[in-house]
């Protein structure tokens, strides 16, 4: 079942997926958490957090609209590869198209490319570096 969550309903899993446990729940916090019009989304199954992700509203580049920055997009690990993060992001699209947002970007790690490409992203960057993190590439989807 997929949820509308608080910031801090996402912090465990940011942090056991993306941090690799490393981080206290506070530092796990992205500024833009508190922005207005952000909103976080949890798909759940049975009681149990399973995938994660972040929406803020933010513009990339040259694109037109109103757009939106995915951040901290993660899965627990028992749970990849069941297609609960291609149904979250596609509820996402659904839920910004009805609030008239015109796209989603993200800054997707080098190896979550081809889950994007899956999801209906492109590549719109060349390969770049986060320092501590890796490999990554900007990538979009247009949803209106």
């Amino acid at each position: 079942m997929i949820k509308f969550i608080t910031g801090d309903d996402v912090l465990p899993v940011r942090n056991e997926v993306l941090r690799e446990g490393r981080l206290t729940l506070d530092e796990c916090r992205f500024p833009s958490d508190t922005q207005p019009g952000i909103f976080h989304l949890g798909y759940y199954v049975n009681d149990q957090l399973a995938c994660i992700a972040s929406f803020h509203p933010q513009s990339y580049g040259e694109f037109t609209g109103t757009g939106y920055q995915l951040r901290g997009m993660a899965t627990v690990e028992e749970h990849r590869g069941k297609g609960l993060g291609n149904q979250l992001v596609n509820f996402a699209i659904v839920y910004l198209r009805g609030q008239k947002a015109n796209y989603v970007w993200c800054n997707a790690r080098k190896k979550a490319v081809p889950f994007y490409l899956n999801v209906g992203f492109e590549v719109v960057s060349t390969e770049f570096d986060v320092p501590g993190i890796g490999p990554h590439f900007v990538m979009y989807v247009k949803i209106q």
